[in-house]
């Protein structure tokens, strides 16, 4: 089995106004991104709740801007950029749906996110490769 080569993205810096919630966003990241599944998706849904789902365009523009402000996420820590993409997106009044899966032959484990199925900045052709195991969309207050 070859091993998968890791490319890096590469985004434009976001505007300035756009800089300070990214790294909000990237600081909060970072320590879910080490919490248990239980407690990280807890945690998701918390912070989904009392959102509209989110546009295309808002979860591009927020993946974008938390690629491009750095090249720690912008390489292989998928869950830390899709954690820190999900909550620029909520810091604009929006949510888009969080994703984990799993691909078994060969085995990897990836997270991104989604809009109506469509993942944002990632190949559908690859991504139809992953089995979801979890999914965070936009929750109800009730």
């Amino acid at each position: 089995m070859s091993p998968k080569l890791v490319t890096l993205e590469t985004a434009e810096r976001p505007p300035w106004r756009l800089r300070p919630p990214a790294l909000l966003a990237m600081g909060l990241a970072w320590p879910l991104a080490r919490c248990s599944p239980y407690r990280l998706r807890r945690l998701l849904e918390i912070f989904s709740r009392g959102a509209r789902p989110a546009t295309e365009h808002e979860a591009e523009r927020a993946r974008g801007a938390v690629v491009g402000m750095g090249i720690r996420l912008a390489g292989p820590r998928c869950l830390e950029r899709s954690i820190a993409t999900a909550l620029l997106c909520r810091l604009s009044g929006g949510w888009p749906e969080w994703c984990t899966g799993v691909s078994t032959h060969p085995f990897e484990a990836h997270a991104w996110v989604e809009v109506n199925g469509k993942p944002i900045g990632e190949n559908p052709a690859e991504i139809a490769h992953f089995f979801v195991t979890m999914k965070v969309a936009v929750h109800d207050a009730r």
